[in-house]
């Protein structure tokens, strides 16, 4: 019994490692989506001004 409870255990450890990852990547990508959205308005503008 004891094994399938180590089993288990590391089942849980898995997911919440994966559960982290995820919340960093969505958070990484809502911080550099805002910048790299900034940065093409930024060139857009320059590009339409100059045609």
């Amino acid at each position: 019994m004891k094994f399938v409870l180590e089993r288990g255990q590391g089942l849980v450890e898995y997911s919440l490692v994966l559960v982290l990852i995820a919340v960093v990547v969505i958070l990484a990508i809502g911080l550099l989506g805002t910048s790299v959205n900034g940065l093409f308005n930024t060139i857009n503008t320059k590009i339409s001004g100059t045609i």
